[in-house]
């Protein structure tokens, strides 16, 4: 089988080289807070608390003592199976005056599941006014691909991550469903009348753009203020991509993986019509989670945008020059973590979210 696949990967794509590594950063690690279930995103409140979410269903803050709270009240049902469970989680622009947030989660309806967005206002014990404001069309069978990474655009606009759904991966083509797709709607859940498909006849008008696998990455750049995601691939190929409206990214008809069963894809996006990946991994790192560096506490770091690995246990961090990546460093290697999400605290160290059942809430600053 590893041969195999060695064979496919010469056939299918010119050698991939790994980019060299920048400087080797020296970090503090500190622990913020442990014990968390299969935790999955992480924000930080205006007070300095963290609220993270757990898969299994649950919202809990991290006090400034670490110690966690207990799970917050009023959130939904979730579909736990699987990939599925309670997602990501975002604050509103203007959270400091209207408590409201925005999280993801996968929903069942009897034996079928899709991912659906909530908004919510947070007080001290949990969720009020909670509404659902999205759900992906149709509700399938299975257990993965929910994709879910949120952000909300400069022009308040919400943009939502979503996977194809793993079985369902030729929908991703097709603009009657959001399989694969990235939708962009309002904080209100309305599909703003800017959308590329809006007014295309069959086209679900929520749609930015779509031949999307499974998207859990996504960040503003801070400068152009574009929206940059990553997916993953099947084996290989997972990509970051710049998401232009309308545009169609490729899968599962362009990829520069190959499938789970060895079946070769073609690796050419741009000659069959397709947007190129401005960069791709392969073998697969697995990313999950994205952040650009906006902090001072790492000078070297301004701008660099800062990518989880589940499968490769690292945190990437990824210089960027004309919109491609340039080089890349691979912090916590040594460490064993898959990692689930990053962000830039207010401090501007960098938080790290490590996956599993006893997950952790990880500080990561200047060496002294």
């Amino acid at each position: 089988m590893a041969a195999g696949y060695a064979l496919a990967q010469q056939l299918l794509s010119p050698e991939v080289t790994p980019a060299p590594p920048v400087g080797k950063t020296a970090l503090k690690i500190e622990v913020v807070a442990e014990n968390l279930d299969r935790p999955w995103a992480v924000v930080q409140l205006p007070d300095g608390r963290f609220l993270v979410s757990e898969r299994v269903g649950r919202l809990r803050y991290v006090l400034r003592d670490g110690s966690l709270s207990a799970p917050l009240t009023g959130a939904p049902e979730v579909y736990r199976d699987g990939q599925g469970g309670l997602l990501d989680i975002i604050l509103h622009p203007d959270f400091t005056n209207n408590r409201t947030i925005f999280f993801s989660y996968a929903e069942a309806e009897g034996d079928k599941a899709g991912t659906a967005v909530a908004r919510a206002v947070l007080t001290d014990l949990g969720l009020k006014d909670v509404s659902v404001i999205f759900r992906q069309q149709p509700k399938v069978k299975g257990k993965n691909h929910f994709g879910s990474r949120l952000v909300v655009a400069p022009d308040g606009n919400l943009f939502i991550g979503l996977g194809e759904r793993f079985d369902y991966r030729d929908q991703a083509q097709k603009l009657d469903n959001h399989l694969g797709k990235i939708v962009r709607i309002t904080t209100e859940g309305a599909a703003p009348k800017d959308n590329p498909f809006f007014d295309t006849p069959d086209a679900l008008p929520e749609i930015w753009s779509y031949g999307h696998r499974n998207i859990q990455g996504a960040a503003v750049h801070p400068e152009t203020g574009k929206l940059w995601i990553h997916e993953h691939g099947p084996k290989g190929g997972d990509e970051i991509n710049i998401p232009e409206g309308g545009k169609n990214y490729g899968w599962p008809e362009a990829s520069y993986g190959i499938h789970y069963w060895m079946a070769p894809i073609e690796d050419d996006h741009a000659g069959r019509g397709f947007e190129e990946p401005i960069h791709h991994w392969t073998p697969s790192i697995a990313p999950s989670g994205m952040e650009f560096y906006t902090g001072s506490a790492f000078p070297e770091w301004k701008g660099s945008l800062f990518v989880g690995a589940l499968a490769k246990k690292h945190v990437a961090r990824l210089v960027i020059q004309n919109n491609q990546v340039a080089h890349e460093e691979k912090l916590l290697i040594d460490k064993g973590w898959r990692i689930r999400d990053v962000m830039q605290g207010a401090d501007g160290a960098l938080y790290v979210l490590t996956d599993g059942e006893k997950g952790r809430l990880l500080k990561l600053s200047p060496a002294p």
